[in-house]
Order: C-alpha cells, then sequence, then structure tokens
C-alpha cells in the first residue's frame, strides 16, 4: 500500500502515530520506529531483556508453536494457557539468564512485525522510555532518520461485526515519555503527547490502574503488573530489533553500534 507524503508530515523529524496502520505507514515512509504497548507488550520485553532473556515476536496469526520450535524457544503470549512465561512482565523476573521466548501478542508483536522493515525498530515502555529516547536520539544524530513513535492502542471488541483500535492512554503516555527525551522536531500530534506525560507523570500508577486496560487486568487479578508497568525509568534497556530478536542498543558496543548504521 502506497502512503501519501502530507502523512509523512515533512520538515519535522518525530512523528506520533497509532496502530498496525501506523506500524506500516512508519516503515514504507523508512523511519525508524518506537513500539509503545504499556500493558503489556513493550514492557513484558522490558523486562525480560533486563533480567537477560531473548525474545522474539510473533504477530497475532502467526504460528507461535512453530516459531518456538524453530528457534529452540518457548512459546507465550496471545492464545496460549500461561506457563511459565506469558504477557505479564512479571514472568520474567526469576527467569534464568539466557531464556528464549517467541512471544505473540495482538497489538505490540503485531504491530513490530508489521513494521519490521523499518530501519531501526525499537520497543518502548515507562519502564524504559528514557533510555530508548536517547539511543532514538544517537541514531537520528549520525543519520539524517526520522522517527515515528507509534502507541498501539487496545483492540476494541468487534461488538458490531467491524472491530478497531481503541484509544489506550498508557500507550500515548508511554509514546510522550519516550519523546520526551528526543531533543528534535516534532510533530503537532509528538508534542501534545509529549505535554500529557509530562502533566501526568506524577500520577502514573494511579491512570494506568483506572484506565480502561489497567481495569481489565485487574479484573483478570492483574494488579501487580499495572502497578509493575507504571513504574517510571526503572530500566537501563533499549530492545530493539536485530535478525528477528530484540537486542539491548544501550549494551552494544561501539563497533556493534556502528555496524548497524
Amino acid at each position: 500500500m502506497e502512503y501519501p507524503d502530507w502523512l509523512g508530515q515533512p520538515g519535522v523529524r518525530c512523528r506520533m502515530d497509532w496502530g498496525p496502520e501506523g506500524a506500516r505507514a512508519a516503515a514504507a515512509h523508512g523511519d525508524a520506529l518506537v513500539v509503545v504497548d504499556t500493558l503489556r507488550f513493550s514492557s513484558a520485553v522490558a523486562t525480560a531483556l533486563h533480567h537477560d532473556v531473548r525474545v522474539h515476536p510473533c504477530a497475532a496469526d502467526e504460528d507461535v508453536f512453530a516459531a518456538a520450535a524453530n528457534f529452540g524457544a518457548e512459546p507465550a503470549g496471545s492464545g496460549i494457557p500461561e506457563g511459565r512465561y506469558s504477557l505479564s512482565p512479571l514472568s520474567y523476573v526469576e527467569a534464568p539468564p539466557g531464556a528464549r521466548v517467541c512471544l505473540r501478542s495482538p497489538n505490540g508483536a503485531t504491530c513490530t512485525q508489521y513494521a519490521s522493515s523499518a530501519p531501526f525498530l525499537y520497543v518502548a515502555a515507562l519502564l524504559n522510555a528514557a533510555v530508548v529516547g536517547r539511543c532514538v536520539s544517537r541514531r537520528m544524530e549520525l543519520t539524517d532518520l526520522c522517527v515515528t513513535v507509534l502507541a498501539c492502542g487496545e483492540l476494541q471488541p468487534a461488538t458490531d461485526g467491524a472491530g478497531g483500535i481503541r484509544f489506550a492512554i498508557e500507550d500515548y503516555l508511554g509514546a510522550g515519555a519516550v519523546l520526551a527525551s528526543i531533543p528534535y522536531s516534532k510533530s503537532p500530534e509528538a508534542e501534545l503527547c509529549e505535554a500529557s506525560f509530562q502533566a501526568s507523570k506524577s500520577r502514573m500508577e494511579a491512570l494506568l490502574a483506572g484506565s480502561s486496560s489497567g481495569l481489565e487486568l485487574s479484573a483478570k487479578g492483574r494488579d501487580a503488573d499495572v502497578r509493575h508497568c507504571a513504574a517510571l525509568n526503572v530500566f537501563t534497556v533499549a530492545p530493539m530489533l536485530l535478525d528477528g530478536w530484540f537486542v539491548d542498543d544501550a549494551g552494544l558496543s561501539p563497533s556493534e553500534r556502528a555496524s548497524g548504521l
């Protein structure tokens, strides 16, 4: 699919967009991409990488069991009975270093796969927003790349047979937290997203707990997940997709980093 030039908002280097179509559009325009799915895919990836667990993202329509068998990994995520690993970020806290997981999700992982052709693709949450912003800024300093920070949103139940993407404040605020650490020109959408984060950052746990997504998780007994995901900048990992797996861009050596430019 071709996307019009105006959708890329020429003249600014930081944009903000939503959902799978936003991911496709960013990749089509050649933007670097930051995928934000705060509750819970992005937080799970950041937590896993912090504990030295490797994660391969699987879109909603992928066979996660086949991928796990191919990579010698464990399948986890959407549509799979919870085992040792899942979309819960807390399932990685006591994981053995070096564990490998193929993680399927209908939002974050799906957007990641839709934009896998992007020159650089990061995953961010409130947990690691600042370090991802710094790593993206470093890439932008050394290249002429633009970046799209993508709030994934939540899948809307198809009560009328249509379905769609629901506005998710946790993803909007997570995107704003990333944008706050990128010192380049921003689109109006990105400016407002950052401003919303700045005005709300002292109330993250309450806002996430009271959001539609937070209440959904609470009804499933996942209040601890919400509290974990609401913590701001407690991790220093910057998950970047490389050869199908997330690696820590913040931990790459200068030579490793240069080889990716």
